[in-house]
């Protein structure tokens, strides 16, 4: 191991002018776009019960949200300051606004033709109908005019705009109207009218039974009814303009820049820093405006003038503005129409009751979430914080959630004495007050809480108990390619590994004294840690694997990650595919290299699996003529992974359980023609199909079949 990472130290990669050119790359902004169009396919997918496809549309719409708000509002502050930088691709700020303007302008309308025409009927056949107000019988009109008065009415505050009352503050993802009034001179006026966002978007209609001869077999099948609450809003508006004709009323929603920036290095208290940058998010500059097809010209022009945007950011859409809200439909008690629940397994060696700490002794373990259990991941912490001969916990926590059991146990440590170290990430990006809020407890209860390092974000997710035992001093390790996040651990697919191995152990230890207090170290025995030494740890395995190549013919390389974007670590694998080296890369989200250019990439192949669960976990696989390596760990390739976060890569050294996983995850995952789609040279992405004489194989079904015994 320690001959390995000294060899990591002396690399040094060359520049390549044959690889710079533009022809090369995809653009990054592009290739997350269309990530966004696989995440609409699925909802598009009839494959997928009815309610799980809604699930879809409304990431589709949550991932919009998310990219105008980080990515657009980013590009718009380049091209406002003059940027002239180029991409790697060869592309200027403005033309990259223009692409994705008309990228997204088709997905939007196929998001909008999904609701409308394909899902919102066929959820009416199933009983669940999302009703317009004005579709409705007088005995429901009724029911909701009251609900209004009741819980509606109290918290609505018009706000007028005309000379006496300035343009109102519209906050970021608001739901609004746009009301049209008319007084009796016929003036016309317009008022604001924000849709209050504490109550829930889909308002529920008395219970009704559904006894229509198709679904009479059912016996009187429960049925779900729903009215929009700006529909309902835009109907009373008599009650809130009286004496004055409400001409229309138009539903408009406002994204934001939501880009916290802390100068750190300069805050005195990073803690209060990012508490007022988070208010800042409310106040950021514009950068989309949704509005429907009926809102007229002259309504849509006092928006846009008043928000200060240009007119290639507004969206028009027939449809549901604000998308992402449908997430509310999918929580209906419909298991009919959802995937089918299962129970997550547990291998065998921790199916019985017993001390955690003498498993992992005699056996590092390795749990493949959601298919096994997130359970022991807990009890780790938790017995650590019972254990007598525990004497101190330490952790990293980016995305814990806001009702962890792991803040708990974590705060039983303190109680039992125990020395107790925890970073809290507080610029983990929308998770921010989850976060401040678990950093004051934790100090409340005595905990020492590290709020982060200046300048860079703690992305890596590792756990130390230092336990006391008869032969000394022990320390056990818990790493994983996720967050320490019991409700994600249901839904993202993420690697968690336990060990006592020694040499990690004392690797951990020195990252946490860096992370803790004051160190320059950036040598470590085992572990890839970045900043430092993770993109030179990566690319003299590339090399070694493409000089190998040229001797024997036998190259590997199998990477399994979120993004592909740092241009070094492109430029090594075309270089290792000139040599011909054979490279599979499985990258969910972005990717900025182009497969299958002749004399460049030919021998890479690159696939994205969009499915049932996120695909999170991060693996490295390098062949190395049979002495191959496998790393896990939370970092893409990117340059933010590699310059400006901690992150780790760990090695899985036992040979039996690294050849299992690479057996049954990875190539499992490589395997998939059901849901893994091609990455085509072009930009394009088509989806496998399984050859003549094969089944067809859907990994993550398969990982459900056999969880509990993936990797024993």
């Amino acid at each position: 191991m320690k001959k390995r990472h000294k060899s990591v130290k002396t690399f040094s990669a060359v520049p390549d002018d044959n690889l710079n050119r533009p022809e090369l790359y995809l653009n990054r902004e592009l290739s997350w776009i269309r990530f966004n169009q696989r995440v609409l396919e699925e909802a598009l997918d009839e494959h997928h019960p009815l309610l799980e496809r809604v699930k879809f549309i409304s990431i589709f719409g949550s991932n919009l949200d998310e990219f105008f708000m980080i990515r657009v509002s980013a590009l718009r502050d380049q091209l406002a300051s003059g940027v002239q930088e180029i991409t790697p691709d060869g592309m200027t700020v403005a033309q990259q606004l223009l692409e994705i303007r008309r990228a997204l302008a088709d997905l939007i309308d196929r998001q909008g033709d999904c609701w409308e025409n394909d899902l919102k009927p066929k959820l009416a056949h199933a009983g669940i109908h999302i009703l317009r107000h004005a579709d409705l019988a007088g005995k429901d009109r009724r029911h909701l005019r009251e609900y209004f008065e009741r819980e509606i009415f109290p918290v609505l505050t018009p706000l007028a705009f005309d000379p006496a009352h300035p343009f109102p503050h519209i906050s970021n993802l608001s739901l609004n109207l746009a009301v049209v009034i008319r007084e009796t001179n016929r003036t016309e006026r317009f008022a604001r009218l924000k849709v209050p966002d504490s109550l829930p978007r889909f308002l529920v209609l008395p219970e009704s039974r559904d006894e229509s001869e198709e679904l009479k077999p059912l016996a009187r099948r429960r049925v779900h009814r729903y009215v929009a609450i700006e529909d309902l809003i835009a109907q009373n508006l008599d009650l809130l303009f009286p004496g004055l004709k409400v001409v229309a009323a138009y539903p408009f929603r406002i994204t934001r820049d939501a880009d916290i920036e802390i100068e750190d290095d300069e805050a005195s208290d990073l803690l209060t820093s990012i508490e007022e940058g988070i208010e800042q998010r409310h106040f950021g500059q514009a950068v989309r405006l949704e509005i429907d097809t009926t809102m007229p010209e002259h309504v849509r022009d006092i928006l846009i003038k008043n928000l200060k945007l240009e007119p290639y950011l507004v969206s028009t859409g027939g449809s549901v503005i604000g998308m992402a809200d449908l997430m509310e439909i999918t929580k209906i008690e419909r298991p009919d129409l959802k995937d089918q629940p299962f129970t997550p397994g547990l291998p065998r060696h921790l199916s019985g009751k017993g001390d955690i700490f003498s498993l992992i002794r005699r056996r590092n373990i390795l749990l493949y979430h959601p298919y096994e259990s997130f359970a022991p991941v807990v009890d780790f912490v938790r017995q650590a914080a019972r254990d007598p001969d525990v004497l101190a916990i330490k952790q990293t926590l980016y995305r814990a959630g806001p009702n962890s059991p792991i803040f708990d146990a974590l705060m039983d440590a303190r109680g039992e004495g125990k020395q107790v170290a925890v970073l809290v990430e507080l610029k983990a990006r929308f998770d921010e007050e989850t976060n401040i809020t678990w950093a004051r407890a934790l100090e409340q209860e005595g905990v020492h809480v590290v709020y982060g390092l200046i300048g860079m974000k703690v992305h890596a997710k590792v756990c130390l108990v230092v336990r006391r035992e008869k032969d000394g001093l022990i320390r056990y390790v818990h790493m994983s390619t996720g967050n320490y996040n019991t409700a994600t651990s249901r839904i993202y697919g993420d690697i968690g590994y336990f060990t006592a191995d020694p040499v990690i152990g004392a690797d951990v230890s020195d990252l946490f004294n860096a992370l803790t207090g004051y160190s320059a170290k950036d040598d470590y025995r085992a572990l890839l840690v970045a900043p430092g030494g993770m993109r030179d740890g990566i690319l003299v395995r590339i090399e070694r694997e493409t000089q190998r190549h040229r001797r024997h013919g036998d190259g590997y390389l199998a990477f399994k990650i979120n993004s592909l974007v740092d241009i070094p670590i492109i430029q090594a694998l075309y270089r290792a595919s000139r040599a011909g080296v054979r490279i599979d890369l499985q990258v969910r989200g972005i990717c900025c290299l182009r497969p299958g250019l002749k004399g460049v990439s030919e021998t890479i192949t690159v696939t994205s699996v969009v499915g049932r669960f996120l695909e999170h976990a991060r693996l490295f696989y390098f062949r190395n003529g049979g002495d191959d390596e496998l790393f896990l760990g939370s970092a893409d390739l990117m340059p933010r992974n590699l310059d400006r976060r901690v992150e780790i890569l760990f090695p899985i050294p036992d040979p039996h359980l690294k050849a299992d996983v690479v057996k049954h995850i990875l190539m499992t995952h490589l395997g998939d023609t059901v849901k893994a789609r091609r990455l085509l040279p072009d930009g394009s992405y088509v989806r496998l199909k399984a050859e003549h004489d094969h089944a067809p194989l859907d990994s993550q079904g398969w990982f459900l079949e056999h969880r509990g015994a993936l990797v024993e």
